[in-house]
């Protein structure tokens, strides 16, 4: 049976919390960015208020501006901001679980066609207007549990990528965590070599990375644009299988950030803003990419690094070389690397088997929901 949201459940929007009334203790407001975890920051209300607003662990929310999706609350007891709907279930017998994923499913296709040219938004009206399939409640519950069941896997893989990441820099710290600083930068590097800056179109088929492409660490390939059909790129700013790169230009916090690359795609360029690193001769490159990401090298990079327009930072060579670092043999480089790799080897296991979950879960939602 097919009905429309507002026919499924109550929304009750969040309070317009002012400014003047927040406060530094009380109970937490949340807002969009504490839904999406793009802030650790929350603001505190303490003084009487309707109970309607009152959010406790395990409530539905549902963000209708800004950013459209659902949301199970788990934190304590909390205050509703203004853009967010609470769930009330008081129109049907419904799984709450089904609920989330549907609404899911549909505010991902919703979104698409919220109006807003900076901000995505969805009406009252139009929300509640929007499809929902309504089935007997034991299919309801049926199709919930496997989604669980597959949703829960995909967190447990997740979880195990996480912690392959942090064995290989804990790995880092007690192998080499004691060692002073006792050399520079320039030890390990011989030259830094990038790119060209460009505008992006879809006309030729060679590509050019984007910062991000190195920005967390670990080697984006997806993270780039393509190059002019007018320009022809040298070959020595093609990236190559081995390669370590690092940010010259980026936030103040990730200027710096180094990635290396396993396997490299066909035809993919450096920009200006990413160094290719030329190591030293005596240089693991995977142990010179993990040296480079670690946070006291990033710390250093932060310090040196100069403001430009904006909210962006760079690096010059001649500082980045300059750095303080420790001097390590080539052969506990070897040996950390060594380690890396077969680190990396289980963590590409993992993300496969991720993968087909993630490909599984996709084909799911669209069988049920579609």
């Amino acid at each position: 049976m097919i009905k429309r949201l507002g026919d499924i459940a109550s929304y009750v929007n969040g309070f317009a919390f002012k400014p003047s009334e927040w406060a530094v203790e009380g109970l937490p407001i949340i807002r969009i960015q504490d839904l999406t975890g793009t802030s650790s920051n929350p603001n505190y209300y303490n003084q009487a208020y309707d109970n309607k607003y009152e959010i406790n662990k395990g409530d539905v929310l549902i963000s209708w501006s800004a950013s459209l999706g659902v949301y199970i609350w788990q934190g304590e007891k909390a205050l509703l901001n203004q853009h967010i709907f609470k769930v009330v279930f008081d129109k049907g017998d419904i799984n709450k679980d089904f609920f989330v994923y549907q609404v899911a499913h549909i505010l991902k296709k919703a979104s698409a066609q919220a109006h807003g040219a900076t901000m995505r938004h969805l009406t009252r009206p139009v929300f509640n207007s929007l499809p929902f399939w309504l089935p007997e409640r034991d299919k309801q519950d049926k199709i919930a549990n496997i989604l669980n069941l597959i949703f829960k896997l995909i967190s447990v893989r997740e979880k195990q990528i996480q912690e392959l990441d942090k064995l290989i820099k804990s790995r880092f710290v007690e192998m080499f965590g004691d060692l002073k600083s006792s050399c520079k930068l320039a030890r390990y590097i011989t030259g830094l070599r990038s790119g060209k800056s460009l505008a992006g179109t879809e006309v030729c088929i060679n590509k050019v990375l984007k910062t991000g492409a190195a920005t967390f660490g670990w080697f984006d390939p997806e993270q780039y644009k393509y190059l002019p059909i007018d320009y022809f790129p040298l070959p020595e700013h093609r990236v190559e299988n081995g390669d370590v790169m690092i940010s010259r230009m980026n936030t103040p916090d990730l200027v710096g950030a180094s990635s290396y690359v396993f396997k490299a795609p066909k035809d993919m360029y450096y920009p200006d803003r990413l160094w290719k690193v030329i190591p030293a001769r005596d240089t693991n490159p995977i142990f010179l990419w993990q040296l480079l990401w670690g946070n006291e090298i990033r710390k250093q990079i932060k310090e040196k690094s100069a403001g430009t327009s904006g909210t962006m930072h760079n690096i010059s060579k001649a500082r980045l070389l300059e750095i303080k670092s420790i001097d390590v043999p080539i052969q506990m480089q070897n040996q950390y690397a060594n380690f890396v790799l077969q680190t990396y080897k289980s963590k590409l296991a993992v993300q496969k088997n991720l993968e087909k979950l993630e490909t599984l879960k996709n084909s799911l939602m669209q069988q049920y929901f579609d």
